[in-house]
């Protein structure tokens, strides 16, 4: 099986990613109650996007698959959108968009009215199969083929690395 290409996000550009991202919340009309960090990639831009929001930050790990992490708290989270809060999901990057629309389906299913939630991420395949609402960056899979590496992924090994490449190597091809 080829092997990515590993291209590292310097700090320098994640941190010009958050400042873009900020920059269109201040521009919405839109303002989310809570932004709510998807573990596992979601967690630092989230933490990153509430300070320079001072909006308040809630975390969901999907990365985890245990339920009571996960599931159970978006069955909160749909609630919550239900009376009336406004959720913004964070993620690094929609690139199959096989979480997005997890999420979205999930929160919809358990009562989150559509307009009670909107996404953002640092980077934004447009091919992917999910939308969001807010992107830093977008970038085309059909030309970028690099698996990114995030400042807070830079610490891991390699291997392990290429072991979350290869849970769903598709997503660079």
């Amino acid at each position: 099986m080829e092997q990515p290409i590993l291209t590292p996000v310097t700090m320098e550009a994640f941190l010009r990613q958050i400042d873009a991202l900020a920059q269109q919340l201040a521009a919405s009309a839109w303002r989310p109650d809570y932004l709510v960090g998807i573990g596992r990639g979601g967690l630092v831009p989230a933490t990153y996007l509430s300070h320079a929001t001072g909006l308040a930050m809630l975390s969901v790990d999907m990365s985890a698959k245990l339920p009571d992490f996960g599931e159970a708290l978006l069955m909160r989270l749909a609630e919550r959108a239900a009376a009336g809060a406004r959720l913004l999901l964070v993620d690094d990057i929609n690139d199959s968009g096989r979480t997005i629309n997890h999420l979205r389906d999930v929160l919809t299913q358990a009562g989150a009215p559509a307009e009670a939630m909107r996404f953002a991420v640092l980077m934004d395949n447009l091919r992917s199969g999910a939308s969001v609402d807010y992107r830093a960056e977008t970038i085309d899979r059909a030309v970028t083929r690099d698996w990114f590496i995030f400042p807070w992924e830079a610490v891991a090994s390699r291997e392990a690395i290429l072991a979350d490449w290869k849970d769903v190597p598709e997503r660079t091809r």
